[in-house]
């Protein structure tokens, strides 16, 4: 009996029904063939057969690496040493396992990791080892269509839309185990945002002096006091430390570059990354994008080389200040800093899902003339972009990375 084999060269692994299926046929096959701990060989194209890992974690391990080249000849995972390793059959003709949608945004996510030619090699960071397992569990016995991990994810956005605080989250989560036991499901909402944070949904919390003087981070990450004022960094009870670190007031940034690459990661908004190239308006007199200003035009002029490559970035900065609690009579000002992509069309660059949070400066009072304080980890970012860039794999074209 011949095997199909023509699913390991597939690039983009998933998108693909074929490579899904595959895998699955292989992983099958191999079960058997499991040693007396259930380790067996990994072929992926960091392991390379040597390195053995439980079953389970093959499957994580060939989708985000790939399969190693030249492994025609399955020896260690089931398949006779005197088979015809050359020739191949139709593989598996139905879903072994019905695919989740969240295999997709996983493709999206690790694609950098997944594709070993385009960025280089693969990554040796296994993160998503838990986001795989989560996918690969059934949300509760007999129902495979939909994935411990899918349903966490929109649990999680409906939180979101509809406000919920989290300790409503926790008792939800607690209701549903009681109700259903068998119920594959986190424990907390604690438990939740650490899954999702694997996801690149995270942030660096960075602590700020009282007085809004400096950020304690990079140079001024070890200190206790403030190196402009001399303020405590943490809180004091009565005048004196009270035993645990809290600090006066903590910044949220959201990391930049992550996301950036993520708009690149399917194949859709990397064609759209592209509109400001071809969509400028015709007209002189009307302006209906930045693209058609006289601005947009002269910064072309003085920095032709950044100008020469149409995927290079353009992006918009706005902050603006409000009341998180609702309440009017209580004083309090929040600065959301928001940056739009300006190479997207007009009518997308402005969508709420487009729009990036960067940063989340605390109150109560608004930043003021210390606003630049609070912007240094982002301009530091920017920076770093302008002067060395960011190599990221492009979904729209084959092999497409700059």
């Amino acid at each position: 009996m011949t095997i199909d084999k023509s699913w390991t060269t597939i690039r983009r692994r998933g998108s693909s029904n074929e490579f899904w299926n595959g895998l699955q046929h292989f992983l099958q096959m191999a079960k058997p063939f499991v040693n007396d701990r259930g380790f067996i060989k990994c072929p992926c194209r960091r392991c390379l057969n040597n390195a053995s890992h439980q079953l389970e974690d093959l499957e994580s391990h060939i989708f985000r690496n790939g399969f190693m080249f030249g492994y025609n000849q399955w020896i260690h995972h089931g398949e006779p040493a005197t088979a015809n390793a050359g020739t191949t059959v139709a593989g598996p003709s139905g879903g072994i396992h019905e695919r989740d949608e969240m295999f997709d945004v996983l493709d999206d996510i690790i694609s950098e990791d997944a594709d070993e030619d385009a960025v280089g090699g693969p990554s040796s960071n296994d993160q998503y080892d838990d986001l795989f397992a989560a996918l690969r569990s059934e949300l509760y016995p007999g129902v495979s269509s939909f994935s411990s991990l899918n349903f966490l994810v929109k649990l999680m956005h409906l939180k979101v839309l509809n406000k919920w605080t989290n300790k409503s989250f926790d008792e939800l989560l607690k209701l549903l185990k009681l109700a259903f036991p068998k119920i594959d499901l986190v424990e907390s909402h604690y438990e939740a945002k650490k899954l999702m944070t694997k996801m690149g949904l995270g942030y660096s919390s960075i602590h700020v002096c009282k007085n809004d003087c400096a950020l304690f981070w990079k140079e001024n990450s070890l200190k206790d006091t403030c190196p402009v004022c001399s303020e405590s960094r943490w809180k004091l009870q009565s005048g004196k430390w009270s035993g645990k670190n809290v600090p006066h007031k903590v910044l949220r940034y959201f990391p930049v570059g992550p996301r950036l690459k993520r708009l690149f990661a399917t194949s859709k908004t990397a064609k759209l990354m592209r509109w400001h190239s071809t969509g400028k308006s015709k007209d002189n007199d009307v302006m209906r994008h930045p693209v058609d200003g006289k601005s947009w035009q002269e910064f072309d002029k003085r920095h032709p080389q950044f100008a020469g490559d149409v995927r290079n970035v353009r992006l918009g900065l706005a902050a603006d200040g409000f009341n998180p609690f609702g309440n009017m009579s209580l004083s309090y000002s929040m600065w959301p800093v928001v940056l739009t992509t300006y190479n997207l069309p007009p009518w997308i660059c402005m969508k709420a899902e487009y729009l990036m949070l960067s940063l989340l400066i605390p109150g109560p009072q608004s930043p003021g003339k210390d606003m630049d304080v609070f912007l240094r980890p982002l301009i530091d970012e920017l920076k770093e972009l302008w002067v060395h860039g960011l190599d990221t794999r492009d979904a729209a074209y084959e092999n497409g990375v700059f």
